[in-house]
């Protein structure tokens, strides 16, 4: 075992992929797949589960990773320490779901790279059950979610109040339901829904629920990851959806989808960054958290 071997097992954690890993270590793709078997070998286990899509962990390639990455990690301040070469900068890596990535994340980082410049970023998305995922198995250091799982490991901090809301096609039909309650008619409409994994969806069951809905009543004809793909799809009519305002502010603005509150109260959930809070924060993630506390006022 050497740390090379242990490198390219560590970036292709992080990419999934061998061909982006080699990409990065400078590397052949058939030198990474040797490193990786070559260590599979010396351990005799299977670390990595290959597919024609992705790679992922296994549980032994979970617990590697760890070790894996606390020792490249001293090695980098070894060299460091004795001016084996100049210091390098650790790029900071952040998972978060579609809602924070796209709407509230850009916002944060230009604060950040204002106050601290030069430093650097990799962000993830995936849905909130893939952030969690991705800051148990240290391959994030930083999440942002629009729910919260039960992890005991994990600390959230709520920064963002959001709010999902009933989007429609904005004709008549609907026009003729405003200053109603969806209670009294969202059993009779076609439901997107987001997939199973987001938080958009896990708080929008949460909501419908507190509302007296019936989940198992609801007419759901698609389940959509893609929340362009959905706004797209209730304009042309195949059903209504819940989304966050911020996804669909601009269409409801301009009228092309109509809003509909869930619940007289609205339906408002947290938006969190979350954490593992069994290792300890690195400083780029303690400086990243100190500018999302600073920018929300929190």
């Amino acid at each position: 075992m050497n740390l090379k071997q242990l490198e390219a097992f560590v970036k292709v954690a992080e990419t999934k992929n061998f061909s982006e890993a080699a990409r990065r270590l400078y590397l052949t793709q058939p030198t990474v797949s040797a490193h990786v078997a070559a260590l599979e070998k010396e351990l005799g286990a299977c670390l990595l589960r290959r597919n024609t899509k992705s790679v992922e962990l296994t549980d032994a390639g979970r617990e590697l990773y760890g070790y894996a990455e606390e020792m490249l990690r001293i090695e980098r301040k070894i060299k460091e320490h004795f001016g084996l070469r100049e210091k390098e900068k650790r790029t900071l890596r952040i998972a978060a779901s579609t809602i924070p990535s796209q709407y509230l994340l850009p916002r944060i980082m230009v604060r950040y790279q204002e106050r601290y410049p030069g430093e650097r970023l990799q962000v993830m998305e995936t849905d909130s059950a893939g952030v969690v995922e991705q800051i148990i198995a240290r391959r994030a250091d930083l999440g942002f979610t629009g729910t919260q799982l039960e992890q005991k490991q994990c600390a959230y901090l709520p920064f963002y109040q959001d709010e999902l809301v009933v989007i429609a096609p904005g004709d008549e039909r609907f026009r003729s339901r405003q200053g109603q309650e969806i209670t009294e008619w969202i059993a009779e409409e076609a439901v997107i829904l987001r997939e199973v994994g987001s938080g958009t969806r896990r708080e929008a069951e949460r909501l419908l629920r507190q509302m007296g809905v019936d989940m198992d009543r609801l007419n759901v004809a698609a389940s959509m990851e893609n929340q362009e793909t959905i706004k797209r799809s209730v304009k042309s009519g195949m059903g209504i959806a819940i989304l966050s305002r911020l996804a669909a502010e601009d269409e409801i603005n301009s009228g092309k989808l109509l809003a509909f509150p869930l619940g007289k109260e609205g339906g408002t959930r947290s938006i969190n960054l979350v954490y593992d809070r069994t290792r300890p924060v690195t400083p780029e993630a303690e400086k990243f958290i100190s500018t999302v506390r600073e920018l929300f006022h929190l």
